[in-house]
């Protein structure tokens, strides 16, 4: 079973420094109908203009990823962490028992276009963490690159989130794609982040997300004009 939620069907801010789209609640949206899938809570896309910015404030208890298609994001938290990231890498931040942060455009002059997204953890008042990690932009081309998983596995870098969820990235050329077993009571959503794609022979476009339960596989690929890029989270 595959459900689609449209570009058009997120929720639309436009705050002149900030454009942002909501695939789920979040702030003063609110729909009871999308109030997220398994254990992911936010899907955000944002663009935020030259040097502007998101103040400090306070989050606990979420997983915290953040990835970047264009432009430079500035991090900075009370766990004394200041860092900037581009695009092909993976933030990935735990909130615990409670941390404050900022992020804020790194350019004054280009913007910085993004995705965030946040996951329950498994437990709550962990202790706050925050990592980093960089990947080759082939590592994603044709292939799943693993971001975040519960554990370490392989030898390439990448971040441990607490919960039971495994993310990927991947981009795809046209009529380049791939084949991804989904294991018996696990679930995925696809988030295209470019371009376009095709899932188990539904056509999505960027901005576009896609619900998965019972399916024992999916098959994904990129499509005309140009193919894409997604985001995928296999979740329990």
């Amino acid at each position: 079973m595959i459900k689609t939620r449209r570009t058009d069907e997120r929720r639309h801010v436009d705050r002149g420094w900030l454009n942002s789209y909501f695939t789920f609640s979040f702030a003063d949206y609110h729909d009871p109908a999308h109030m997220g899938f398994r254990a992911l809570r936010i899907v955000n896309e944002d663009r935020i203009a030259p040097g502007k910015g998101f103040g400090p404030h306070a989050h606990r208890d979420m997983e915290i990823l953040t990835y970047v298609l264009e432009g430079k994001l500035l991090h900075r938290d009370s766990m004394g962490e200041q860092h900037v990231l581009g695009p092909n890498e993976i933030q990935m931040m735990s909130a615990g028992s409670g941390v404050v942060h900022s992020e804020f455009n790194a350019s004054e002059t280009e913007p910085v276009h993004l995705f965030q997204i946040w996951i329950l953890p498994d437990a709550e008042d962990l202790q706050p963490s925050y990592q980093q990690i960089a990947f080759a932009p082939k590592e994603k081309r044709g292939r799943l690159r693993l971001l975040a998983a519960p554990e370490m596995s392989g030898d390439q870098a990448m971040t441990v989130i607490r919960q039971n969820a495994r993310i990927y990235a991947a981009e795809f050329a046209v009529d380049e794609g791939v084949k991804q077993p989904l294991a018996a009571r696990r679930h995925a959503w696809v988030q295209v982040v470019k371009g376009n794609v095709s899932l188990n022979g539904h056509s999505l476009a960027a901005g576009d997300g896609a619900a998965v339960s019972e399916e024992p596989e999916l098959s994904l690929g990129g499509t005309e004009p140009a193919g894409g890029e997604i985001l995928l989270f296999d979740l329990a």
